[in-house]
């Protein structure tokens, strides 16, 4: 048998309200449509986005003094900040176990209760799905005022303040010019974005320096790491004797006849050098002063002697300034082109002499062996 279907009441002609239903028995009270509109509704991701910006919003609309703001450094439930409910919890089992110090009474106290904790690198990710990504250190004005200072009024070298300060030598570099472009504008009148900058830095991790404490300096990078080179690229399968000694010379010149090792490609070759007299010479701290300060001495006369030249060559060159163009001459001797005319001092070697490596009757094989 089908199923049998209850019939509903019938409706009643009186005129009823546009959201109501009359039945012959009356007026019903009960609304047509209990559900509320969508800009009424209390989602749950609607609580938990108020949640969030009662406890973790409420840090990043009123940033903390003196510590970065990231993310990752946050719980997510109690919204504070995890290195600080670790600091409470370890003071909490101390005073239970009694190895708690005595607290002080005053400001001192209520300045260490303010205070927080040291930053560590699980408290920079900006992204807390990537753990691997660590917001690093930069610069602070301290300490680029430094770097300008020791470069441009003592005239250190760029080597010298990159080795000291533990910065690396293109960063030094780029410090020492923005640096002349900020006092030129200073020294002209130009206005500096100093809120902007004030505000950025005081979001990002910085490396401080201590004018008072200048060889307590900690280490801002790595400053001696080895650039790749093109021809490294590559993997070769070089065999060789087992008695013959292979060293980074040999392997340099496997990859490539003209690629330096990688003692002499790295940015401070020197500091290989002192390692090396200082833990296999067993040189003492006198010995290895004087053959620094002679190395330093052979560096300085070779730069020298490459300064001399480079003036004498242009001295040799005559300058005839027009106003519009300066022409520029430069004497030559005929014989400096050789026997064949294609020696490579001769004027205009590079230019439209062609290459015969194709014509007939040129001789392509070694003539000597050298």
């Amino acid at each position: 048998m089908p199923p049998s279907l209850r019939l509903p009441s019938v409706l009643s002609s009186t005129p009823c309200g546009a959201h109501q239903l009359c039945r012959s028995t009356g007026q019903s009270s009960r609304p047509f449509s209990t559900t509320l509109r969508h800009d009424h509704r209390v989602t749950r991701a609607r609580r938990g986005l108020f949640r969030w910006l009662s406890l973790q919003g409420e840090n990043f609309r009123n940033p903390l003094s003196g510590s970065t703001n990231y993310l990752g450094a946050y719980d997510n439930r109690s919204g504070v900040l995890r290195r600080v409910q670790e600091a409470e919890l370890r003071n909490t089992l101390e005073r239970q176990n009694g190895e708690a110090k005595p607290e002080k009474t005053g400001e001192q106290s209520a300045e260490e209760k303010s205070k927080i904790p040291p930053e560590e690198p699980r408290d920079r990710v900006p992204f807390p799905q990537n753990k691997s990504f660590l917001s690093q250190a930069v610069l602070s004005e301290e300490l680029r005022e430094e770097i300008w200072s020791r470069v441009m009024k003592e005239g250190q070298s760029v080597r010298e303040v990159s080795v000291t300060l533990r910065v690396e030598m293109s960063r030094v570099g780029a410090v020492v010019r923005l640096k002349e472009v900020e006092k030129e504008w200073k020294r002209i009148g130009k206005p500096l974005a100093r809120p902007y900058a004030q505000a950025v830095m005081s979001m990002l991790p910085q490396t401080p320096f201590d004018p008072s404490k200048p060889d307590a300096h900690g280490s801002h990078e790595s400053i001696n790491d080895l650039p790749v080179h093109a021809s490294t690229g590559q993997q070769i399968f070089h065999p060789t004797s087992e008695s013959r000694h292979f060293t980074r010379l040999d392997a340099a010149k496997v990859f490539n006849k003209r690629l330096l090792p990688a003692d002499d490609r790295i940015p401070h070759p020197e500091l290989v050098i002192q390692h090396r007299e200082r833990v296999i010479d067993g040189l003492t701290v006198e010995e290895r002063k004087e053959r620094a300060e002679l190395r330093a001495a052979e560096a300085e006369e070779k730069r020298e002697r490459i300064a001399a030249k480079q003036a004498a060559a242009e001295a040799r060159v005559k300058k005839i300034d027009s106003g519009r163009w300066e022409f520029r001459f430069t004497p030559i001797n005929a014989d400096d082109a050789g026997k064949d005319g294609r020696g490579h001092r001769g004027i205009g070697w590079r230019y439209g002499v062609p290459l015969y490596d194709r014509s007939r009757g040129q001789i392509k094989i070694p003539k000597s062996v050298g």
